[in-house]
């Protein structure tokens, strides 16, 4: 699809102007970035077709190269299915620890130019330029230099999207990818948004998208049709923020001390588990893992949440709070044993298992920075 609105070339900055005076956004996105390392890493690699994940029949692809995207190879497709479409793919076992390493260096040239940086994931963040620390005034400059010293300190490439705002500037990350950037202007915003299918919205996902189909609003345009009350009564909390990015308007602030809203793990099994005492067995090391993590970060929480996906796919959640926060591993363990024993008999044979804790609690004694950096890398 082509999009006229949408400015490439570095001179078409975002300008700063006085009344009102624009927010310039940064979304900077690393390119393939698990595979990307792996590549770098091992020279074999380089020039192949390369996912990061199990081979086992029912693993499941974390990352995909270039190369291997060319075959329709993508992140979370089963294994068995890339495989078929790529005969040549080559498998590599994931490596957080590295990943990690790779994102904290990434974060330290983000933190030379602002400290307003929302980190997404290992891989992505959104950077608040528009006052930095290098007094440069324009936004694609500063994307390009941090581009520029990613490639030079990792060896690794990255995509950025720049605008006014967090919606467009992620939006515009994947216009120019990989390894180049674009803009999108406060005077193009509007138009941009309007041409753009519901599909390719951030955070519209497949079930979303559906819904808005039943009602006839597949574009931008026909999202920016509807008025607010209408998306406030098909699409509740979600309607205001639908009713803004219709109209290019998104106010979410980047946020550096984005709290942590939940702590999950889950684990996808070898074989189908049939038996409600062999998957209880199984929620021990989930549970395990998961409080771990809460008290090394001196975080506790009041919900329990169990994830259920089946053969098929199809998937079930069932959730509990509590009064106080859990303060121990076994209590998290038996109410999601007990959660689990609520949807037995299962439906279908189970495939994978999770145990999310949320209504999180926070010591106010705990170091923030450390606790908000952290990351399973589940």
């Amino acid at each position: 699809m082509i999009v006229p609105a949408v400015d490439r070339a570095p001179e078409e900055a975002l300008a700063v102007s006085e009344a009102p005076r624009q927010r310039k956004i940064i979304h900077v996105d690393m390119d393939a970035f698990y595979a990307s390392v792996e590549q770098r890493d091992n020279p074999e690699l380089r020039g192949q077709p390369v996912a990061v994940g199990g081979s086992a029949a029912r693993g499941v692809v974390a990352a995909a190269s270039y190369e291997a995207r060319t075959f329709g190879v993508h992140s979370a497709m089963p294994s068995v299915t890339a495989k078929r479409k790529c005969p040549d793919l080559i498998f590599v076992k994931p490596r957080f620890e590295v990943y990690k390493a790779v994102s904290a260096q990434i974060r330290e040239i983000f933190a030379d130019y602002t400290p307003l940086i929302e980190p997404l994931s290992l891989d992505e963040a959104y950077l608040d330029v528009t006052d930095n620390l290098k007094d440069m005034p324009v936004a694609t400059e500063i994307a390009q230099e941090i581009r520029s010293r990613i490639k030079a300190v990792t060896g690794l490439i990255a995509s950025a999207g720049i605008s006014y705002n967090k919606f467009l500037a992620k939006m515009a990350s994947d216009l120019n990818k990989p390894n180049g950037q674009a803009v999108i202007t406060p005077k193009n915003g509007p138009a941009f948004v309007e041409s753009l299918p519901i599909k390719k919205f951030h955070g519209v996902g497949p079930a979303t998208t559906e819904r808005m189909k039943k009602y006839g609003i597949e574009t931008g345009l026909d999202l920016k049709s509807k008025s607010l009350a209408f998306l406030q009564e098909h699409f509740g909390k979600s309607g205001p923020y639908f009713y803004g990015i219709a109209r290019g308007i998104d106010e979410r602030q980047v946020r550096p001390d984005r709290i942590r809203k939940s702590v999950g793990a889950e684990d996808t099994f070898a074989d189908d588990i049939n038996d409600l005492e062999l998957a209880k067995a199984e929620l021990r090391p989930l549970a395990e893992k998961v409080w771990r993590y809460c008290e090394v970060n001196q975080i506790s929480g009041k919900t329990v949440t169990i994830k259920v996906k089946y053969s098929d796919f199809r998937q079930a959640t069932r959730s509990r709070t509590v009064s106080r926060p859990f303060s121990a591993m076994p209590d998290v363990l038996d109410a999601a044993r007990d959660l689990l024993a609520g949807v037995y008999p299962f439906r279908r044979s189970v495939r994978l298992l999770g145990v999310t804790v949320s209504s999180l609690t926070y010591d106010p004694d705990a170091d923030e920075g450390h606790r908000q950096q952290l990351d399973l890398g589940l």
